[in-house]
């Protein structure tokens, strides 16, 4: 399927800017270049309470935004996307706004340390401590944790550690556009990794991970890459969004592979008309507002009823 004219009208203004790719700047302007996108997607929705606050971790503690609809049925800890060098609380604000009120569910987005200032495991054992401290703060709510492509990433080894550390329990985990496997050679990253086509490209994956790998002396564990680890059962059910104009697409097909042959339940949406980074680009492409509400509806109905566990 084309791309979707929205997203074609973005590239075009992308490309038309002659703003240079993220890798061709240093990080901090990389940072500043993210940004534009904040303002093009403007402001989310209304919700009954907006708190900014911070979360305690091992190390210090870490910003945090908490978006409260009215009467929440559950936590969502949002870690948000970026390739753990960019972005923070402002640039998925909408989105989490638009998350808050389509699932009935309070959000907690928190701004954890980046790449390549914090290496691995620094954004990892933030995101950890956050997950454990939503947890202890829940009330005894269904607790679900997510994030989108790093944020992804994170989420899903966070639902490993949950798993293999006996705990928090998790109601869920929601993954969209993970990288699960830091395979830069897939048929997806051959298609979609450069060109007029694509919004992300190989080239500033290769930058965003090697910031994030830093000089770790093994960079092929499942902490980093959580396809690679050796048993999928037992983990939350998963919500997996996919693009299909997107290197990290075979990311998200295989970890969704890897879950339901291990019995693991999986709800996966596929978008077959748009790039990376479209579930956070709300107001900005209707495919953005149509999966958020789509995920916000699953996790109302998930959080409704008792959890299937493999």
């Amino acid at each position: 399927m084309p791309l979707h004219p929205q997203v074609r009208a973005m590239l075009d203004q992308i490309e038309e800017s002659g703003l240079p790719q993220l890798n061709e700047l240093p990080p901090a302007d990389a940072r500043t270049q993210a940004k534009l996108m904040t303002e093009l997607v403007g402001a989310g929705p209304e919700v009954a309470r907006l708190d900014e606050f911070s979360i305690p971790t091992s190390v210090g503690e870490i910003p945090a935004r908490r978006y409260v609809p009215t009467d929440p049925a559950g936590v969502i800890l949002w870690i948000h996307g970026g390739g753990w060098v960019i972005c923070d609380l402002d640039t998925h604000d909408a989105m989490c706004r638009l998350l808050a009120v389509e699932s009935g569910c309070e959000v907690i987005a928190i701004d954890y340390r980046l790449a390549p200032e914090h290496p691995f495991p620094a954004p990892l054992e933030d995101c950890w401590d956050a997950l454990q401290w939503v947890a202890g703060h829940a009330g005894g709510q269904p607790v679900i944790v997510a994030g989108d492509s790093a944020g992804g990433n994170m989420a899903a080894v966070c639902a490993l550690r949950a798993r293999d550390r006996g705990g928090p329990e998790l109601a869920l985990q929601v993954l969209v556009y993970p990288a699960t496997s830091g395979d830069l050679t897939t048929p997806s990253c051959d298609k979609y990794g450069s060109g007029r086509d694509t919004f992300l490209t190989v080239a500033e994956m290769e930058w965003f991970w090697a910031h994030y790998v830093g000089d770790a002396s093994d960079d092929s564990g499942p902490e980093l890459r959580p396809l690679r680890a050796q048993d999928h059962s037992g983990l939350p059910p998963a919500i997996i969004v996919t693009a299909e104009y997107d290197p990290l697409r075979d990311d998200g097909f295989a970890y969704a592979k890897a879950l339901q042959t291990a019995a693991v339940p999986v709800t996966h949406h596929h978008y077959d008309d748009v790039v990376h980074a479209f579930f956070s680009l709300v107001n900005l492409l209707d495919r953005g507002n149509e999966a958020v509400a789509q995920v916000g509806a699953d996790i109302r109905e998930a959080v409704a009823r008792p959890a299937v566990r493999a």
